[in-house]
């Protein structure tokens, strides 16, 4: 192979060599083979770049410290060690096409009827969990026995919400500065779906629900008071749930007195904070825990990273902030280079689903909430969370291809200097 050779007495590469072509000395004559050479990754590809390898980071990370963290308790119950294990990775293997397949689909598409389908289709299945198919967990009724599986209605309703909120802000237009022409639009199927999680008695995720919904109109640009007085409704909701249950009032009592009983109600918090203290600063090393031995509940699911910090210690805790971290960055990122109004929703969105969920449950498991029964994102067991965290990255990887595919068609201008993007057009929060 050879290449074309470069222009006597110049220093320069001829135009085929710059646009990266080839020929081929065994061509026939007359005719030269050409070989394009892909192009450099623009910077939203780089963001897809860095999104996806954070998350393959989370879910493989994940996926081992669920075997390690179930291994003994399902040996125990006399189940193969490794079950849950494998069903996680059978999940993290439907969710990668999933999260594939959405990527692909053009945004305009997805934000357009079929928002208001996923949406209705949401309603329905959490309906469904007040029928004979709805189960029962720890005081919750918020999921649906399949017979192979189970599923949480509320997880979709997340992903349904940011493609229905992308939709409205659309269609709405600048009506949305008016509280008059939005409430009764925009706030009415939100407020059914919230209603419908409230009377599972979840609250930890109706919370979430709420994140999501005031973080997605806040990145959109709704204004602020519109926010604030949205945002009071939601804590007087999250009192009213808490108020209606025993269980989670003694919690919650128990928590702000610092006076909890360790055989009942802080059996969980203190053998978390076992859990954490025996790992020190390097851990006991990986499958080494003790408390996942039928100590600490929900070692697998909403106390994971407690199993985290006692086997990886304070560098593998501070490893997963760091990630989430990093995960928060790149979306912000992505969110700054969207002039879409739906994409911009959808990311807003979801940063703000994936970030508040992973806060609350890290801040349970250290102490500084309490217990609200909140997983940690792609690493926490269950199949429905998995799936759906992975389809919402999706939305997000959709959308920085329309940003991607939108960059060739900016023309430069004279008022843009060398290296900076165009001054941006979008609508400023106003209070």
């Amino acid at each position: 192979m050879q290449t074309t050779p470069r222009r006597p007495g110049t220093g320069a590469a001829t135009a085929p060599e710059r646009e990266g072509v080839q020929t081929l000395a065994e061509a026939p004559k007359g005719r030269s083979f050409r070989v394009r050479l892909p192009k450099a990754d623009t910077p939203a590809n780089l963001n897809s770049t860095l999104l996806v390898a954070i998350v393959l980071l989370l879910v493989g990370f994940g996926l081992m410290m669920v075997l390690s963290s179930s291994a003994v308790e399902e040996f125990a119950a006399g189940r193969a060690f490794s079950s849950k294990f494998l069903r996680q990775a059978i999940f993290a293997a439907i969710g990668f096409p999933v999260m594939y397949a959405i990527s692909r689909i053009p945004l305009q598409w997805l934000t357009g009827n079929f928002a208001w389908v996923a949406l209705v289709a949401v309603m329905g299945l959490q309906a469904l969990v007040f029928t004979p198919l709805g189960v029962e967990i720890n005081g919750n009724r918020a999921w649906l026995d399949f017979g192979v599986t189970t599923a949480q209605p509320a997880e979709f309703a997340k992903l349904a919400l940011c493609l229905w909120l992308g939709m409205m802000t659309i269609r709405l237009g600048r009506r949305m500065d008016d509280w008059k022409q939005v409430w009764l639009p925009m706030g009415g199927p939100v407020l059914v779906v919230l209603a419908l999680a409230m009377l599972g008695k979840d609250l930890g995720t109706v919370m979430v629900m709420g994140a999501v919904v005031l973080g997605a109109l806040w990145f959109g640009g709704m204004k602020i008071r519109y926010l604030v007085t949205a945002g009071i409704l939601a804590v007087g909701g999250a009192i009213a749930m808490a108020i209606i249950s025993p269980n989670r009032v003694a919690r919650i009592t128990s928590f702000f007195e610092g006076d909890c009983d360790y055989e009942g109600l802080c059996w969980q918090t203190a053998h978390g904070f076992y859990a954490l203290a025996s790992g020190g600063v390097f851990g006991q090393g990986l499958g080494n825990s003790t408390a996942k031995w039928s100590w600490l509940p929900e070692a697998d699911n909403d106390y994971i990273f407690a199993i985290i910090g006692e086997e990886f210690g304070l560098l593998g805790c501070a490893a997963v902030v760091l990630m989430f971290a990093a995960l928060g960055l790149v979306l912000v990122r992505i969110w700054r280079q969207t002039e879409n109004p739906a994409g911009r929703v959808i990311v807003g969105g979801v940063f703000s689903w994936l970030m508040f969920q992973a806060f609350v449950n890290i801040a349970v498991v250290i102490g500084l909430l309490p217990v609200l029964g909140v997983p940690l994102p792609f690493l926490s067991s269950g199949g429905s969370a998995l799936v759906t965290t992975l389809a919402a990255i999706g939305l997000v990887l959709a959308v920085t291809r329309e940003n991607a595919a939108r960059e060739p068609d900016r023309a430069p201008t004279r008022s843009t200097a060398p290296g900076r993007g165009p001054r941006s057009t979008r609508k400023r929060h106003t209070a």
